[in-house]
């Protein structure tokens, strides 16, 4: 505090300049610091600073699509998360598949994406094939497995649920031990 020609002068606090998004609150993912005055101290300003501490998540899974109809999004066990709030994310799904065939196979496919439980539609841009196999005049019984990654921003209004699907399909011949990883699901906010 301070003794002025007009009376005691004490600090004040003003708050201004709300960031677009969330309005005010605690769901905010900013921190804000403070530095303290030394003891007995009233400055006349305040040392304020504020960083952003995205919220994140990351899981993994897997799931057969041998009892699975072809052409059919089946969810991929424990690759799901909860994005919590209203933002911005970055959304990543590092998969892999794999698939085995007999003699004769065509188009040997596997393909996964990140779907929005909440919404009900896929995430776009998140869509990826991990395997396309074609050798019809293939003999005997083979496999391949093969990495795949999709990465994509997304912008939910609300809490969202998330997970990776994954599909099969041969155009012709037969096929057995398919499998789809999600190595590493993972989601950062990046904005409000």
């Amino acid at each position: 505090m301070e003794q002025g020609a007009a009376g005691l002068l004490v600090p004040r606090t003003e708050l201004a300049g709300v960031a677009p998004g969330t309005a005010v609150g605690t769901e905010r993912s900013v921190d804000v610091d403070v530095a303290a005055p030394a003891a007995g101290a009233c400055p006349e300003t305040w040392t304020v600073g504020a960083r952003l501490t995205p919220v994140s998540g990351q899981t993994s899974g897997v799931v057969s699509l041998d009892a699975a109809a072809a052409n059919t999004w089946v969810p991929v066990t424990g690759a799901q998360l909860v994005l919590p709030e209203a933002g911005v994310y970055e959304v990543v799904a590092d998969v892999q598949g794999s698939i085995g065939w007999a003699a004769g196979v065509g188009n040997a496919i596997i393909d996964a994406q990140v779907f929005d439980v909440t919404a009900g539609v896929a995430v776009p841009m998140t869509s990826r094939r991990i395997i396309l196999f074609t050798d019809q005049t293939a003999t005997g019984t083979t496999g391949i497995q093969a990495n795949a990654s999709a990465a994509a921003l997304y912008q939910v209004t609300g809490p969202r649920t998330i997970r990776v699907d994954g599909s099969w399909r041969t155009d012709v011949g037969t096929t057995f031990q398919k499998v789809v990883w999600a190595h590493n699901f993972r989601y950062r906010k990046v904005s409000d």
